[in-house]
């Protein structure tokens, strides 16, 4: 008589093993992408905001070049309105003639401006504006001219999305800080920014270096 032998268990996996086993792999799978979406994501914040330090640092970098380098009879103005919601600013820099091509032609502007916009979007727009003469009162050049000579010729958006954007000017004389200057024939020592980029940025302040204007001495 032949003993008789047990069943034996099938070779491979059951239905249940495989269905935890693509569980499993769908939720290692979902794991690696959702890492990798995460690193790609962290990758990219970090390559724009040091894109947009740069640009910060640049834009600041412009300024102190053009501050330090004044000539000494600059003609410098700078006017301050208070919106409400932000202080829009003018700074105005007269007597700085600065050649360049513009459109194809060849331009001189006789009178730079910084200005602060304010966008419906709530942020300021920092702008360059150029004009082919000058633009501040009691200029030479400015008596007769039109009110369309006094437009820019040119306007460059320096930096956008700027929360606020504030200046004040220190008096060497008194050493008192001014958010005004229409004073004829002085420059202020220090020039003083204040300010902040999108919602959450950090914010910066700046001081700016003037030369005073030399003595002139009759030879």
């Amino acid at each position: 008589m032949k003993p008789t032998t047990g069943h034996r268990r099938q070779s491979g996996f059951t239905l249940i093993e495989m269905v935890v086993a693509m569980v499993l792999l769908g939720i290692i799978a979902g794991l690696v992408a959702r890492t990798a979406s995460s690193s790609l994501t962290l990758a990219n914040n970090i390559v724009q905001t040091q894109n947009e330090e740069m640009l910060h640092q640049a834009f600041l970098e412009l300024l102190a070049r053009r501050f330090s380098a004044l000539p000494p009879d600059t003609r410098f103005d700078l006017k301050v309105q208070d919106s409400g919601s932000h202080y829009l600013s003018d700074i105005t820099l007269q007597n700085v003639p600065m050649g360049f091509t513009w459109g194809g032609q060849t331009r001189i502007a006789k009178a730079i401006q910084i200005s602060t916009v304010k966008k419906r979007s709530g942020y300021l727009d920092i702008v360059l504006k150029y004009y082919e003469n000058e633009i501040l009162e009691g200029a030479e050049s400015s008596f007769g001219s039109t009110a369309t000579s006094k437009e820019p010729f040119a306007e460059i958006v320096l930096l956008t999305d700027v929360a606020y954007f504030e200046w004040r000017a220190l008096d060497g004389r008194s050493m008192e800080w001014q958010y005004d200057w229409d004073l004829q024939g002085r420059l202020p020592l220090q020039l003083e920014l204040v300010m902040a980029i999108g919602a959450k940025g950090e914010e910066i302040r700046q001081v700016f270096w003037i030369p005073p204007k030399r003595a002139t001495t009759n030879g």
